[in-house]
């Protein structure tokens, strides 16, 4: 939620692209989907947009954060279903990036009741795509880095829970 309000704060680069963000909030989303149960990882996505949107956001911001959110994050569960060997952290990350834009401009064309709102999406896969590369690449560094997440990562490879489904 913090890097969240903090990335409020800085000016994003791309003034083509209005709307665009780093997204470096998903840095937590993305370990929590490496680190935890699929239900408490949920949670933690529910909990940070809610909490985020209520500490400076207005309905709008819901809606399209909520959106993109969920999406995103469904696509990266599904995505990480298919394992390590073929599909990397960074893909995954890369997925949820553009997944993210396509659950806000599918809330954006039902609020503007049109659809040409999705023209914007080529230009916002393309940010979307990159910002999870840099998303991904983080949070590798981080697995490989910090001792508690490599941990925690081990651990919920190898809990019983996992193993049963």
């Amino acid at each position: 939620m913090i890097i969240g309000l903090l990335e409020r704060m800085i000016p994003f680069p791309f003034a083509f692209a209005p709307g665009a963000k780093l997204g470096l909030s998903n840095i937590i989303t993305l370990v929590s989907l490496f680190t935890m149960p699929v239900g408490d990882s949920f949670l933690l996505m529910s909990m940070r947009l809610l909490l985020t949107t209520l500490l400076g956001g207005t309905v709008a911001t819901f809606m399209y954060s909520a959106a993109g959110a969920l999406l995103s994050w469904l696509g990266m569960l599904l995505i990480k279903q298919l394992g390590e060997k073929r599909v990397s952290m960074i893909g995954i990350s890369a997925s949820g990036g553009i997944l993210f834009n396509v659950g806000q401009l599918a809330v954006a064309s039902l609020v503007a009741q049109s659809w040409t709102v999705m023209l914007y999406l080529p230009i916002l896969a393309v940010i979307g795509i990159l910002a999870g590369i840099a998303i991904g690449i983080t949070a590798n560094f981080l697995f490989e880095h910090v001792d508690t997440l490599s941990r925690l990562r081990y651990d919920h490879q190898h809990s019983p829970e996992r193993n049963q489904s």
